[in-house]
């Protein structure tokens, strides 16, 4: 990265969105100290009333560009249309959600930092729709790409990302796209580039309402092991067409080693891998005794609960007993 920060792209993932929040969203980067970019609303699904809605609150500014085939994607996906969209020229992206809030300078306060590594984060504040009360603020924080590989702290709609990394990010690894999830990729793939920062700057309002596909990850934390079963039940009737013993397994190793399978041995595959650690923690290669002793001192140092080392080991199980290992060697080699 030069010195200059050059013209950007933000690429908004948009999906039957609220029109109250909508116009905020959009009001707010109209509103960004920082004016050279192009924003990419990439609709999943029907595109005329999105295009309707972006035309009726930003009027003639050319700034902003739809598009989208009438497919449905899912989120995942249609975060990968977007930064497909992005122009050769982009120097920079910055990921949105379409119905937050960000602060008039998150992208000037953002930016500057990569100029020393691929991917920033800020915090934002929690609010609650349609009271508006905050209820907190993000407290992430980076704990190097071996840590990231295995408990997610960037979340997209947080993110500046250097475009270059999209060289190796685009196309997407496919797994179920439930399980895969775009921000822990493209940090995964930052960290394989110069690296990933978090910083403590609180750049905009994380809207958390009853239509959020996540929400805020923290509130998962607590979540208990009664929600985790109920989730993977959920997941194995959806992705696997079953609630069969098999069905169980396969899913409970997909949310965890297996997804994490996936992303290193695309990596490898198209960059070759800088970290031996990370091979030997997660990707086909892996070996116990390594991943053992990474869950034992991430949950030492408190970057993920007991309650996740346990669901980890009991990944690893579900694919030994499920011939995880080989399903996921496929699924990176299917990756288009």
């Amino acid at each position: 990265m030069t010195s200059e920060p050059g013209r950007g792209a933000i690429v908004l993932a948009a999906y039957s969105p609220d029109p109250e929040l909508f116009r905020a969203q959009l009001r707010s980067l109209q509103d960004q100290s920082i004016r050279e970019w192009e924003c990419i609303v990439s609709v999943d699904g029907e595109r005329d009333a999105v295009e309707s809605l972006v035309s009726d609150i930003v009027g003639g500014d050319e700034r902003f560009r739809v598009v989208g085939d009438g497919s449905r994607r899912g989120f995942y996906h249609n975060f990968e249309y977007g930064l497909r969209a992005v122009s050769e020229d982009a120097a920079w992206i910055a990921l949105c959600d379409q119905d937050d809030r960000w602060e008039p300078n998150k992208i000037a306060a953002l930016l500057p930092h990569l100029k020393e590594v691929s991917l920033v984060s800020g915090q934002a504040r929690l609010v609650r729709y349609p009271s508006g009360e905050i209820t907190g603020v993000t407290d992430r924080g980076d704990h190097g790409a071996i840590l990231t590989l295995l408990s997610n702290q960037f979340t997209g709609s947080l993110c500046v990302l250097d475009a270059a990394i999209l060289a190796t990010a685009l196309p997407f690894p496919v797994v179920s796209s439930r399980v895969a999830t775009h921000d822990h990729w493209l940090a995964v793939v930052a960290g394989a580039y110069r690296g990933t920062r978090i910083v403590d700057d609180v750049v905009q309002d994380y809207v958390q309402h009853d239509a959020n596909v996540f929400g805020d990850p923290s509130r998962l934390e607590n979540a208990g092991l009664a929600a985790s079963v109920r989730n993977v039940l959920s997941l194995a009737q959806r992705y696997e067409g079953s609630r069969s013993p098999l069905s169980l397994m396969r899913m409970t190793f997909w949310t965890y080693v297996g997804w994490r399978q996936v992303m290193v041995d695309t990596l490898r595959s198209r960059t070759g891998l800088p970290d031996e650690r990370i091979e030997a923690a997660f990707g086909a290669g892996r070996r116990w005794p390594a991943l053992n002793t990474l869950l034992r001192r991430a949950a030492r140092s408190g970057v993920v609960p007991a309650r996740f080392v346990l669901e980890y080991r009991a990944s690893w199980l579900a694919g030994l007993l499920s011939g995880g290992r080989e399903a996921a060697r496929h699924a990176a080699h299917r990756s288009p």
